[in-house]
């Protein structure tokens, strides 16, 4: 892939938890701990159990043609918009120049994942810039250490992964951040094959480092712009119920459940759950 580079292959450990299939999703409850850790268990409520049948031919069939049609559209799908979008890039452009200094865009290292391989990779995912330019990243990086150390395994609806009155934050940034505006040149990172339209959120390098073990299952696919934790938990779940509902993405993925992922991305938008 494009400026990428691979990262160390930790093969992920899966514990347990209990789940309930609700009509508005997955939604995890009763974390119970086991030796001091926790996890989830994917199965839908009144499923047989997979076994075998999981790795049968058909399935694997399914499973290629699915990721193959997914390539296909983001590639196809990406390219159109950035083209019909980009009044609004020059527009956005032309609106952080003038509310501060600095570049337009803004790279940043997250943990990818290369579907050839199976391995994880580094790659430069590009937002605009909604902070100030060389702010310091070290309050982000106290804030996601702490999320994760200390926010395991609860289930707390308060929890927001973002800074709440981040001060690093320009006016346009704000908006910006409230309308999801500033996602939008990750649409140049989908068409390079380094981001889908939809799966689980990249995620950055320090965050990885603090991860348990089964929290390492979510980096299993390609990440996305938006993806099912995105539009059901917004910000506004516990850190384990995030990566639970990602490793419910990579087991159920399906190009249904990811056109339903992006009918509903614009409603949680648009409700700002969890955004700023």
């Amino acid at each position: 892939m494009n400026g990428s580079r691979e990262v160390a292959d930790t093969r992920p450990i899966m514990l347990n938890a209990e789940w309930e299939l609700a009509e508005v999703g997955v939604v995890a409850r009763d974390f119970a701990p086991s030796a001091g850790a926790t996890g989830c268990v994917l199965a839908e409520a009144g499923a047989p159990n997979k076994g075998s049948a999981a790795g049968s031919l058909p399935a694997r069939r399914r499973a290629s043609f699915y990721m193959l049609t997914k390539q296909i559209l983001d590639a196809a799908l990406s390219s159109l918009l950035l083209v019909v979008l980009s009044p609004l890039f020059l527009l956005i452009g032309l609106l952080i120049k003038l509310d501060s200094s600095g570049p337009v865009f803004f790279l940043q290292e997250r943990v990818g994942y290369d579907p050839t391989t199976g391995r994880q990779i580094i790659f430069k995912m590009r937002k605009f810039r909604t902070m100030r330019h060389g702010a310091d990243q070290s309050a982000h990086r106290a804030y996601v250490s702490n999320l994760i150390k200390e926010n395991t395994g609860l289930v707390n609806r308060a929890v927001s992964l973002k800074m709440a009155n981040d001060s690093r934050i320009t006016r346009v940034g704000r908006f910006l951040r409230k309308s999801s505006l500033d996602e939008l040149p990750q649409l140049i990172n989908v068409m390079l094959g380094e981001m889908s339209l939809v799966g689980p959120r990249p995620a950055l390098p320090y965050e990885v480092e603090m991860y348990e073990e089964w929290h390492r299952r979510r980096l299993e696919a390609l990440p996305g712009m938006t993806g099912w934790w995105q539009v059901m938990g917004r910000n506004q779940v516990s850190f384990d119920d995030m990566v639970c509902m990602d490793m419910y993405y990579i087991e159920h993925g399906s190009l249904g459940l990811d056109l339903k992922i992006l009918l509903l991305t614009p409603l949680a938008v648009f409700a700002a759950k969890g955004a700023g």
